[in-house]
């Protein structure tokens, strides 16, 4: 029987995330020939390539698209085996600043394992837009940042992931004279979204109902007052979504990064670590 060498499949992860061999060499403390040897050697190992050229960039071929989610997976799967049977004690106090979006769907269950795995940690939890978490006048307030970011931010931060942005309430029965918009106070990622693709889209469209808190604006979707726009990785189950319509376009993707205010704590790393993995 073979075996899959984790260390392959982590620098494989790494390299789609980062977006090229040499950045993934630098993160991971490798240079690049010893990541292509490692990505080459998979290759080998599994029958197939696994990157194809696109311009100037290598990017997943349809074999690399199978490998990527059940790469995850597995590494997921070994980090936590690790994890549970590490002696390793994880101490210290981690300010943990996210979008309530996220706080309110994917981030309890993550927090309740490792918070299980690590009960020495002690976890302060805060949620404002992306925009104010990564607002310098804030920043100090927290050690570990999840954020949405989009445009030229992205090349400020790592990105670990992308997301689909989606309609979200009753989008098969939208006003199409004016489309009524629940949605964030201005500087909300969504929002700004949301307007520019009604606009580009010719349609237009008025803020019925402003809240930041995920919990209102649900009740006001339920309530049908309007529709708006989440990452699609936050809709909560008892909504309804939709990428696009015949009458709403397409939103795109945004960008989620996390962002290490504190370089030398090993409690902030570890959690970082936890949710990169997790949530993917």
């Amino acid at each position: 029987m073979k075996n899959i060498p984790t260390d392959s499949l982590r620098t494989l992860i790494t390299v789609v995330e980062v977006g090229g061999f040499a950045k993934a060499g630098e993160l991971l403390g490798l240079s690049q020939p010893a990541v292509s040897l490692q990505i080459k050697r998979l290759e080998e190992l599994l029958g197939n390539k696994l990157f194809k050229k696109q311009g100037q960039r290598q990017v997943l071929n349809q074999h690399g698209e199978i490998l990527l989610p059940l790469a995850k997976q597995l590494l997921q799967v070994n980090d936590t085996i690790l994890q549970t049977f590490s002696s390793e004690v994880l101490a210290g106090k981690v300010r943990l600043g996210i979008p309530s979006e996220f706080a309110a769907t994917v981030l309890p269950a993550i927090i309740g394992d490792f918070v299980s795995l690590y009960p020495d940690v002690a976890l302060e939890v805060k949620s404002e837009l992306s925009k104010k978490l990564r607002h310098s006048d804030n920043r100090e307030q927290y050690d570990l940042i999840l954020a949405l970011l989009e445009g030229p931010e992205q090349s400020k931060y790592p990105i670990f992931m992308d997301d689909e942005l989606v309609w979200v309430g009753d989008v098969n029965n939208i006003n199409t004279e004016v489309v009524n918009l629940i949605a964030a106070e201005e500087g909300c990622i969504y929002r700004r979204r949301a307007i520019e693709a009604l606009e580009k889209a010719g349609l237009k469209w008025r803020i019925v109902y402003t809240n930041a808190d995920l919990a209102g604006i649900s009740a006001a979707l339920k309530e049908n007052l309007g529709i708006t726009v989440l990452a699609k990785h936050t809709v909560p189950n008892d909504l309804n979504w939709a990428k696009s319509t015949s009458q709403l376009p397409e939103l795109g993707e945004v960008g989620i990064s996390l962002i290490k205010q504190s370089e030398e704590s090993h409690a902030v790393d570890k959690l970082a670590e936890f949710i990169q993995l997790r949530l993917k």
